[in-house]
């Protein structure tokens, strides 16, 4: 089922529609995204197109004017894939595909493309196959263009049906079958989680791409794959990491994406239950891009959904060594002074100072504000084992390592 893209990368236009829900520039924000992911996937985006719809036609996603500029295009320009930026209906794909004649696919299963590409180890593998048949199943019918027989006729009556049937019981049964393969390995992973003892548990979580994985292999001097792309890595890592002469485990988890597919959320539990057993959360945030806050609102919701709201956390902004503020002139009347105008002095006075001491600016890759990142960590490491074993209280003093001027 998983098959890996190859290295050359093909033509690609993407489809994206401007609503009440999100206005051009929101709509500009996820098509900037998209086109990562398309890049991700092995992609090169050749051109874009947006319409301005109350709702998507059922039938055909965008309007069937606009649809026919996108066909000329692809015609002229030979685009392998089509990308709409929102899932759609066996239909709309079936029909869509029809009209341009080239790969329809939506951001739903550009991801699941993506996890396959990147699925290292047999469970993730396995957690990629089975949100792949999950999203398969509903779009049989518009996969196997022999069975246009079924339409009807002499002697096509029935067997095009029969086979359609017979494929979906093939894979309602791989579905079974893989379910239960990951639970099988969901409880081998809930009994490793339990034998890691009565250490405290930290967890790494965050939007895809803001340096999860780049922060981990810093503070553990492990060597877990990071790279400037989207879910550069997908399997949980666990590393035992030591600060001071204070031990914890360090759990790196999945990043987390907007519109994240409801099939990923229920076949990536396991990495789930890791956030849900952790004692504290590090919510890393890339701060140098400018859709930081809808990335923490993202995050937010899916810790608010698995009920993971209320763990202690710290806020972790990475990337400070790219933030750049965008000029503003106080003489350009037309102009209005925005977030995005921010230094990162100013934003720090902002909802972020009633953070308190639970906000943190460091760069992983440039290794600023490291020590004071160490420091917050063992502080609220301490405080939890302490409290869980008070009796070993004198084994961990306070953190009294010296802090550079710098890192006040």
């Amino acid at each position: 089922m998983i098959e890996k893209q190859e290295s050359t990368y093909e033509k690609v236009i993407l489809i994206g529609i401007i609503n009440q829900k999100q206005d051009e520039e929101k709509s500009k924000e996820y098509l900037d995204e998209l086109e990562f992911l398309s890049f991700t996937a092995g992609g090169e985006v050749t051109q874009r197109f947006q319409q301005k719809l109350d709702k998507p036609n059922p039938k055909t996603f965008i309007g069937t004017g606009k649809l026919d500029d996108v066909r000329v295009y692809v015609e002229e320009n030979e685009i392998g894939t089509a990308v709409f930026d929102d899932e759609l209906s066996p239909a709309q794909q079936k029909n869509i595909e029809k009209i341009l004649k080239c790969k329809v696919v939506d951001r739903t299963y550009l991801i699941l493309d993506i996890f396959a590409q990147r699925a290292q180890t047999s469970y993730a593998r396995t957690q990629v196959e089975l949100a792949q048949y999950e999203y398969l199943l509903p779009r049989l019918a518009g996969l196997w263009t022999h069975l246009e027989r079924q339409r009807g006729g002499i002697g096509m009556r029935g067997p095009g049906e029969t086979e359609i049937e017979t494929d979906r019981r093939i894979v309602r049964d791989k579905i079974a079958l893989l379910k239960k393969k990951l639970e099988t390995i969901d409880k081998q992973m809930e009994v490793q989680r339990g034998n890691r003892g009565s250490l405290v548990r930290v967890a790494l979580v965050g939007y895809t791409n803001v340096g999860k994985s780049t922060l981990m292999n810093l503070i553990s001097k492990s060597e877990v794959f990071a790279e400037n792309k989207l879910f550069a890595t997908l399997d949980t890592t666990v590393r035992k990491v030591v600060i001071r002469n204070l031990p914890f485990l360090l759990t790196d988890t999945v990043g987390f994406i907007r519109k994240l597919p409801t099939q990923l959320v229920e076949s990536f539990k396991s990495t789930l239950d890791e956030v849900r057993e952790a004692d504290l959360l590090l919510h890393v945030v890339d701060i140098s891009h400018k859709s930081f806050e809808d990335h923490i609102a993202s995050v937010e919701g899916i810790l608010e959904e698995i009920k993971c709201q209320d763990k202690p956390s710290i806020m972790v902004f990475n990337k400070i060594d790219a933030y750049e503020a965008e000029d503003f002139d106080e003489d350009d009347l037309t102009t209005e002074r925005s977030s995005q105008h921010y230094t990162l002095q100013e934003w720090k006075k902002t909802w972020m100072n009633k953070l308190e001491d639970n906000v943190l600016f460091i760069s992983a890759i440039e290794k600023e504000n490291i020590e004071s990142f160490r420091k917050k960590v063992y502080d609220k490491v301490r405080e939890i084992h302490i409290t869980r074993f008070p009796y070993n209280n004198f084994l961990y003093p306070e953190y009294d390592a010296y802090l550079p001027e710098d890192e006040s």
